[in-house]
């Protein structure tokens, strides 16, 4: 049990790694907040499968899980912390309350269990439990004779719903107040369809992720036409574009970005099939189309003139798995030009991985990666060894590459090391102190200088 001074703080995933973030707030000896309970990926993965999925630590004196965004290594072990017996709310912003029970659904069918009806439950269970909060609005957590701890919701720009989270600790007995920030997941200054995040007055406590934190990303002018570069390159070779894709998220903004790239550039673009080979990103697309009020100006400006930025007329949904199988099939055979977007992002698992073991072979085919690859994922591996004609491994079997492989870096949902430094920096008043978090190590480091 933590001892004086509280606040105290205890990380049980995403401190020293980029995925299964998951950060304990005690206030005192008997109330404690939960931020995020996501699932280990990639190198952050325990050798034991069923060991990362352990919740060991105390859950009797959570009086909130707070989750910042829908991204499973932010929410991927949530049933595992009902399971150990967590009844309380589960607080997150209003998109993020509509969008949390799909990925919670699919990430049961993959990893947990088909049975249809114990799935059920379980979202019932988790439909219970949830607390919408708007943005910007205090909400009370505990309120005690000694003890009161507040929480707000703040846009975060990273995806539909992301919030970063404040957090008000007064002990009454003392008459002290603390200020804790967790940014979870920011998004860039220029995301295309979602709100930048607004830095917070002060902190006492900021605990900072630094995904990209070593680095910076491409301007969005810059990145806009390496996307179109790369796509035409493909289509003059007579091959398909592969883009492993977050079903939320990524893929909703490179579908805003290959229809602005289809507006201005008519041509080849006008017949070019963009294919979303994703049901649970083709059910995320249409919440993202539906909450448009939480899109930024200039995406509202273009409904407002008749575009539509993610249902475009060459855009095709590909959903139940005999269709994916034919797509894989007749796009592999033929190298009929077009662009597939399918997860998962950094290829460790779904339908991307088809594309790949039938395209890495053909020289004719493109793997275009937009995201973050976490060190020990097959998409980290295709994006190092690709270009030098490697090879990887995909389900237990070895697949040359002779595919071509690029990166457009600035297509990331993350803020870059600027971004992050921007954050703090605009804070009216000076964090007391950072915890850099959700970054692989260099990251950590690079960030540290900087603010430093």
């Amino acid at each position: 049990m933590p001892t004086d001074p509280y606040p105290r703080l205890i990380h049980h995933g995403g401190a020293e790694g980029v995925t299964g973030s998951c950060h304990q707030l005690y206030a005192d000896p008997e109330h404690s907040l939960l931020v995020d309970c996501g699932l280990f990926q990639g190198r952050d993965a325990a050798d034991d499968p069923f060991e990362q999925l352990t919740v060991g630590f105390d859950v009797d004196t959570v009086a909130a899980l707070v989750v910042t965004h829908v991204h499973i290594d932010h929410i991927g072990r949530l049933p595992y912390l009902l399971a150990a017996g967590y009844r309380g709310p589960i607080l997150c912003s209003r998109p993020s309350a509509e969008l949390l029970p799909l990925m919670i659904e699919d990430a049961l069918k993959i990893g947990f269990t088909r049975d249809g009806a114990l799935i059920e439950r379980f979202l019932e269970q988790v439909d219970r439990q949830l607390v919408p909060l708007k943005y910007g609005s205090w909400h009370r957590v505990v309120d005690t004779r000694g003890l009161g701890v507040r929480v707000r919701l703040e846009r975060a720009g990273h995806i539909l719903g992301s919030a970063y989270v404040k957090v008000g600790v007064h002990q009454r007995d003392s008459g002290r107040r603390h200020r804790v920030v967790f940014s979870g997941d920011l998004g860039p200054r220029d995301a295309t369809l979602l709100r930048p995040p607004r830095s917070p007055h002060h902190a006492d406590l900021l605990v900072l992720e630094s995904t990209y934190g070593d680095r910076r990303h491409d301007n969005r002018a810059g990145r806009q036409e390496a996307l179109r570069r790369a796509v035409e390159r493909a289509i003059a070779d007579g091959g398909t574009v592969v883009i492993p894709a977050f079903s939320i998220g990524r893929t909703q903004e490179l579908l805003y970005e290959l229809e602005d790239i289809r507006h201005h550039h008519r041509g080849r673009w006008s017949e070019l099939e963009i294919i979303v080979d994703s049901p649970l990103a083709a059910r995320f697309t249409r919440v993202y189309r539906r909450l448009r009020d939480h899109w930024n100006r200039e995406a509202r400006r273009r409904l407002r003139r008749g575009r539509h930025p993610l249902a475009f007329d060459t855009l095709y949904t590909v959903d139940g798995h005999d269709e994916h199988e034919r797509t894989v099939a007749y796009l592999a055979r033929t190298g009929r030009p077009a662009v597939v977007l399918a997860a998962s992002g950094m290829a460790a698992g779904g339908r991307v991985v088809d594309y790949l073991k039938a395209m890495l072979g053909d020289p004719r085919h493109q793997v275009l990666f937009v995201g973050y690859q976490a060190e020990g994922t097959p998409g980290r591996d295709i994006q190092r060894y690709g270009p030098d004609g490697g090879w990887v491994e995909l389900d237990g079997e070895r697949y040359d590459i002779r595919a071509g492989v690029a990166t457009i870096s600035g297509y990331s949902a993350h803020a870059d090391r600027d971004d992050l430094i921007r954050f703090v920096r605009r804070m009216k008043r000076p964090p007391g102190e950072i915890r850099i978090v959700h970054g692989e190590p260099q990251a950590r480091a690079a960030l540290g200088e900087a603010l430093t």
